[in-house]
């Protein structure tokens, strides 16, 4: 790992909703990067972050009360690192137009995560799909570029499947999930539709799992991305938890694991090595649970500061080869700790040498 000489100045776009405030509380402090500029919508600009925004959990840094809110476009937002919570509604030509007057876009949205040359990353993962960055610089002409992070329910799957997939050869996956309604934003889902209640549909969730998980476990071969071959069934569920996704997953392999042969494979796992001392980055990355009625939400949410994957029950399958369970801080590790991550790992590695750091 290669610690920058200087803090990079940084920016939120979307600074005002769930996510965009949940990268203000993490980038607090932050030893690499300095929030210099937040944007969010025409109705938002102008103002004061703290007149325009209604701060959802903890204390507002004085620090970013001040800032005034810009327009989410690059002629007003000058940091040459732009995370961006902004909804796909207006994400895919926002961050189009910051990749092409040479910044680096750290991206929530779906719009760009399937695009053949935008890196899907999550860096303990696949961090050596960062290298996709050349390839998309060299088609699209951007000096600067877009990564990606995955669906906040596709990344807890994703780190627990790593492991392995690379020691035994994941063939099929059925994946059930409970996710937090912090994942529809804020203010997200009305209280008498969740209270008391599970609602067996998230728009466009299901087709995101199935997608992002064979590229996010494929391998880069130089040019591209080559999918993982593996067949996944998915089954995406809002139910009545604050923070913390919940996946459920049945796994088949090439070569059948016993379960305490995955336990030992999933402890023993560090991910990407260029990872390891990041300063976002949780040790461990997976937290492996012995107990029967783990991991849940309300213990477990927080493990890592909110960055690790917790795993528990995991045993053998009636179908297929081996069952378990994971769970992750959906907005945290989902989301804006996610994005986060992504961008330490591309410092560290050198790889944003090209962008102006002033």
């Amino acid at each position: 790992m290669t610690a920058p000489t200087h803090r990079w100045p940084v920016a939120v776009l979307g600074a005002t909703g769930a996510v965009g405030q949940a990268f203000i509380r993490l980038l607090e402090g932050h030893p690499w990067f300095d929030l210099v500029e937040v944007a969010a919508s025409e109705r938002s600009a102008g103002k004061s972050y703290a007149s325009a925004t209604r701060w959802l959990e903890g204390a507002l840094p004085s620090a970013v009360a001040a800032l005034e809110v810009k327009a989410c476009t690059p002629e007003q937002v000058k940091a040459p690192i732009v995370f961006s919570a902004l909804d796909s509604s207006v994400a895919g030509e926002v961050e189009a137009a910051f990749a092409a007057a040479g910044r680096l876009v750290l991206s929530n949205a779906k719009n760009y995560r399937m695009e053949s040359d935008v890196p899907l990353v999550i860096p303990e993962v696949n961090g050596d799909h960062l290298a996709l960055l050349t390839q998309q610089r060299a088609n699209r002409g951007w000096p600067g570029g877009i990564v990606t992070n995955a669906n906040c329910a596709v990344t807890v799957a994703a780190m627990a499947l790593a492991p392995l997939h690379t020691a035994f050869g994941v063939t099929k996956v059925f994946i059930t999930t409970m996710q937090a309604v912090s994942g529809a934003g804020y203010p997200g889902v009305p209280s008498l539709d969740i209270l008391g209640n599970v609602i067996p549909y998230i728009g466009d969730e299901e087709p995101k799992i199935e997608t992002e998980l064979v590229k996010l476990l494929g391998t880069y071969n130089g040019e591209t991305i080559v999918a993982a071959p593996i067949v996944t069934s998915a089954h995406a569920n809002r139910v009545a938890v604050e923070h913390g996704h919940t996946v459920c997953m049945s796994v088949a392999f090439e070569r059948a694991p016993t379960p305490d042969q995955a336990l030992e494979t999933l402890r023993a796992w560090k991910g990407f090595a260029a990872v390891q001392g990041l300063p976002s980055a949780p040790v461990p990355a997976l937290v492996v649970r012995d107990e029967l009625d783990r991991p849940q939400a309300r213990r477990d949410v927080n493990a890592g500061n909110g960055m690790a994957v917790t795993i528990g029950r995991v045993r053998a399958d009636n179908l297929f080869d081996l069952r378990l369970v994971a769970m992750a801080h959906n907005v945290v590790r989902g989301a804006a700790g996610g994005s986060i991550l992504n961008a330490e790992l591309l410092v560290a590695t050198g790889q944003l040498d090209g962008l102006a750091a002033s």
